[in-house]
């Protein structure tokens, strides 16, 4: 989006309109491609945690066991549907930033320019990697625990698919979105707006909100499922203190 003189608000609304519109168009795009791949997307990726020999259950020599049912009838069509479209903003998330990115720099100047765009570009990564966690590391750990708890030998475990979905994409999104503090942190800093003794001045408040948002993610309120999401969530505070401290704002460098 290069424009040469003073830019007026309906050339504004019509860069957007034109952003958006691409926008839209890769991301439709991607869900109608990945709708045709559903015994790749589902038996090779989404169901993966569900079965015994998940890489993790064997890392930790898990004795995991999980039966899934469906019990409603237009369940396994919607499901696909819905993971299809969270799959594919999953996929187009770094052309959905970079889009974003051409739209807002033209605005910006050349400080905040590179500062914005070294955040775009940090952001994409670190969701990935959230991504990664919740998929990999902090969903199975879950999952594992709740499958193997009882309140009596006489009541079995047997999972709907539609909780096994719900739970699945909210620690993958959830944890994929957390992830990006770091990004607002490494920007704010690098504008000046922010410093390492900001962040450790606010630290027992931040594990405060750590513990509220963990509970928030897991309703169920459990000790293990708490630790599980929470320390992951500590580690990016601390995290984003360390990205501060080596930003030419830090007084103390």
């Amino acid at each position: 989006m290069t424009q040469t003189g003073e830019m007026t608000f309906w050339d504004h609304l019509e860069d957007l309109r034109k952003c958006i519109f691409r926008m839209l168009g890769v991301y439709l795009a991607a869900v109608i491609a990945l709708f045709f791949f559903k015994n790749c997307l589902f038996d090779g990726l989404i169901l993966g945690p569900s079965k015994s020999d998940f890489f993790l259950y064997k890392l930790l020599g898990a004795d995991f066991s999980m039966t899934l049912v469906n019990i409603e009838v237009a369940a396994q069509f919607l499901i696909h549907m819905k993971i299809t479209f969270i799959c594919a903003l999953i996929v187009t998330f770094p052309y959905l930033v970079f889009e974003l990115w051409r739209f807002i720099a033209p605005a910006l100047y050349e400080k905040e320019k590179k500062a914005v765009k070294g955040a775009f570009i940090f952001a994409s990564v670190l969701f990935y990697i959230g991504v990664a966690v919740g998929y990999a590391v902090v969903f199975p750990l879950m999952l594992n625990f709740f499958a193997g708890y009882q309140v009596s030998p006489d009541i079995p475990n047997t999972f709907s698919l539609t909780s096994y979905i719900s739970m699945f994409t909210s620690m993958v999104l959830i944890f994929g979105i957390v992830f990006e503090f770091p990004t607002v942190a490494l920007a704010l800093s690098t504008l000046g707006l922010l410093t390492k003794d900001t962040l450790k001045a606010f630290r027992k408040h931040a594990i405060c909100a750590v513990l509220i948002l963990a509970a928030v993610i897991t309703p169920s309120g459990d000790p293990f499922s708490l630790m599980v999401v929470s320390v992951p969530l500590y580690i990016l505070y601390e995290f984003s203190i360390l990205l501060c401290r080596n930003r030419k704002t830090d007084n103390d460098i």
